[in-house]
């Protein structure tokens, strides 16, 4: 059901819009002023479109427009006035309206102009949907200066063809890096090759890098083009290239020097012409101690170095992650926007984010499927790790050290579920868990419980 914000300081009209759209199947939500209108569309930021008009006091309907713009430039505004004039709706449409409608409206040119405005509104969430899953690259975000200074390596190193190793733990985005490298070099024509080397059989590495030809052992039943080839004019990023075998390590090495390859069971020598990144979640020093790794290779891949850091250390671009991912998983998965509380954010830099980025993006689509329309502290808490979670009492006591911090923590939870179950009814609330309602209430304002928080 399309969702509509009708915005006009007269009531009869809002009264009389309300009625009209409701029963054409739309949903409706009312605001008497540009300032209720902005708070209601900052809370949930849901809305299909919006109806404004243009004379109101306090705020005006052209400086609504705009403020609705700033939040959520998707959202179609349609303009409504009673002294409109062509210099009026052209200021209007600039300014970002989609239609503009005098009043009262023609009742069949509404009702066209706002289902044209709501297919709009379904059409731009389904190509995000669409272009986010053709095009693997997302935007680096945040704001820590690790991410800063990585950003402006990027920038330095993507136009020239120097070689690259990023490092780094398991999802903290090596793949992310070497797409924007890629991206913003001189090779962005070309193709953008990958090779787990960690998944592929240390016997096979060498074929699915060099190719082989037909013949040149049992299962090679046809020629095969390797990775280098295919890669030829552009990229190749290799990653995990720690877990790569001695024997083919040799061969990339000496692919690197000379720019040729030969496939596997051949005596060709085929020239390339291929830039070269790497990543890895191994200490390449250490492996190089253990003889598991070339030195020699590892001076010819590493001209470049780019290290990134855990999540654990870049807490404060955690608020910045988790809004963009609860975005991204409501448009995927067609659910109404929801928001985090500011204690929610708050909580969500408390946990240890041992699986990084990765992790963080699966536990925003848990709470996108899982939670209300509001994630909570308490939502963060319970849905983070259901197996270590609030909901064991292991880890209700790993949370905290002081024993007031955890009676209150288990005392809020207690009284805001058992409030949640009874639909907010604190009389029957006090009535089940035995306490007066005066009692009530006054734990109610103690831990600040909202019903707008859920």
């Amino acid at each position: 059901m399309p969702k509509v914000l009708i915005v006009d300081d007269e009531k009869a009209i809002r009264n009389t819009l309300k009625e009209i759209l409701e029963f054409e199947g739309f949903e409706t939500v009312e605001a008497e002023d540009g300032q209720t209108a902005i708070q209601k569309f900052t809370a949930t930021n849901d809305f299909d479109v919006v109806l404004c008009d243009i004379k109101m006091p306090k705020m005006d309907g052209i400086e609504v427009l705009q403020k609705l713009q700033d939040l959520n430039p998707d959202t179609p505004v349609i303009m409504l006035t009673g002294h409109g004039t062509t210099e009026t709706a052209i200021d209007a449409t600039r300014k970002g309206a989609y239609d503009f409608l005098q009043k009262p409206p023609d009742l069949n040119r509404l009702l066209i102009t706002l289902r044209n405005a709501t297919e709009k509104t379904n059409l731009v969430s389904e190509t995000k949907v669409l272009k986010r899953k053709v095009s693997k690259t997302r935007e680096i975000i945040g704001e820590s200066s690790a991410i800063n200074k990585i950003i402006d390596t990027i920038e330095k190193v993507a136009p020239t063809d120097a070689r690259v190793m990023v490092t780094g733990q398991n999802g903290t985005g090596k793949e992310l890096v070497a797409r924007w490298i890629h991206e913003r070099s001189n090779r962005a024509s070309g193709p953008l090759i990958e090779v787990n080397c960690a998944a592929i059989p240390s016997e096979l590495i060498e074929s699915e890098l060099f190719g082989h030809e037909k013949g040149s052992f049992t299962s090679a039943v046809k020629q095969r083009i390797g990775k280098f080839e295919q890669a030829n004019g552009g990229t190749l990023f290799l990653d995990e290239v720690g877990d790569m075998s001695l024997s083919a390590q040799a061969k990339v090495l000496r692919a690197l020097q000379e720019n040729k390859i030969t496939r596997v069971g051949g005596d060709k020598d085929i020239d390339v012409n291929v830039r070269v990144i790497c990543a890895t979640n191994k200490d390449l020093i250490s492996e190089i101690e253990k003889n598991n790794f070339r030195l020699d290779l590892y001076h010819r891949i590493s001209v470049i170095l780019i290290h990134l850091p855990s999540l654990n250390e870049r807490v404060d671009d955690i608020p910045l992650l988790a809004e963009n991912f609860l975005n991204e998983a409501c448009e995927d998965n067609k659910i109404p926007l929801k928001a985090f509380t500011p204690e929610g954010l708050e909580e969500m830099k408390k946990v240890n984010w041992s699986g990084n980025i990765r992790e963080l993006r699966n536990v925003i689509e848990r709470f996108v499927i899982l939670c209300g329309p509001r994630i909570t502290e308490l939502d963060v808490r319970t849905y983070t790790n259901p197996t270590r979670g609030t909901s064991t009492v292991q880890g209700l006591l790993d949370n905290f050290t002081k024993f007031q911090d955890f009676k209150d923590h288990t005392e809020k939870i207690f009284i805001q579920d058992k409030l949640r179950k009874n639909n907010w009814n604190v009389a029957k609330t006090a009535s089940e868990i035995d306490i007066q309602r005066s009692h009530l209430y006054n734990k109610i304002d103690k831990f600040s419980l909202n019903r707008e928080d859920e």
